[in-house]
C-alpha cells in the first residue's frame, strides 16, 4: 500500500506538470498564430486553431488529477504512513482549489494567475506526499569475521 500511495502522489506530480505543459503549449501556439496575421475569436476557436487542442486537454485532464487526488486519500486510510492521511487530505483540498480557480478564471483574468501559482503548490505538497513515504531499510548481510 506504501508504494501505490507513493505511486499516486508522484502521479498527481506528474499529472499537474502535463497540464502546465499543455497549457504553455496551447497559449503560444495561438500566440504564434495570432503573429503570423491571424484572428483569434469564438470561431477560431471552434475550428480548431493551433492550441485549441492542447487547452481542451488541459481542462479535462484536471478530471484525472482529482481522481488520482481522492485515489491518493483512499489509499491513504490503508498505507499506514505517518501523516500520510494529513498529506493525502492536503493535496485533495489543494486540488479542488485549483480546479475551483480554473473555472472562475472564466469570470475574470486574474483569477487565471493564481490558478498558476496553485498548480505549482499542488505540485510541491504532491512531491512532498509522495516522499513521506519511508523507504525500505537496506538489509545488511552479516561478513564473518576472518579466521587467523
Amino acid at each position: 500500500m506504501k508504494t501505490v500511495y507513493r505511486v499516486l502522489a508522484y502521479a498527481v506530480a506528474a499529472a499537474v506538470a502535463i497540464q502546465a505543459g499543455a497549457i504553455g503549449y496551447g497559449v503560444w501556439a495561438q500566440l504564434n498564430w495570432i503573429d503570423k496575421g491571424n484572428t483569434l475569436d469564438n470561431a477560431a476557436f471552434e475550428s480548431g486553431a493551433p492550441g485549441t487542442a492542447a487547452l481542451i486537454f488541459h481542462s479535462f485532464f484536471g478530471g484525472a488529477v482529482l481522481l488520482a487526488a481522492i485515489a491518493l486519500l483512499v489509499i491513504s486510510f490503508f498505507a499506514k504512513i505517518e501523516r500520510g492521511v494529513r498529506w493525502a487530505v492536503i493535496v485533495l483540498v489543494t486540488t479542488f482549489v485549483q480546479i475551483a480557480l480554473g473555472v472562475l478564471s472564466h469570470f475574470t483574468a486574474v483569477i487565471g494567475a493564481l490558478h498558476g501559482a496553485v498548480a505549482m503548490a499542488l505540485f510541491g505538497v504532491a512531491m512532498m506526499a509522495a516522499m513521506r513515504v519511508g523507504r525500505a531499510a537496506p538489509v545488511e548481510e552479516a561478513v564473518p569475521a576472518s579466521v587467523v
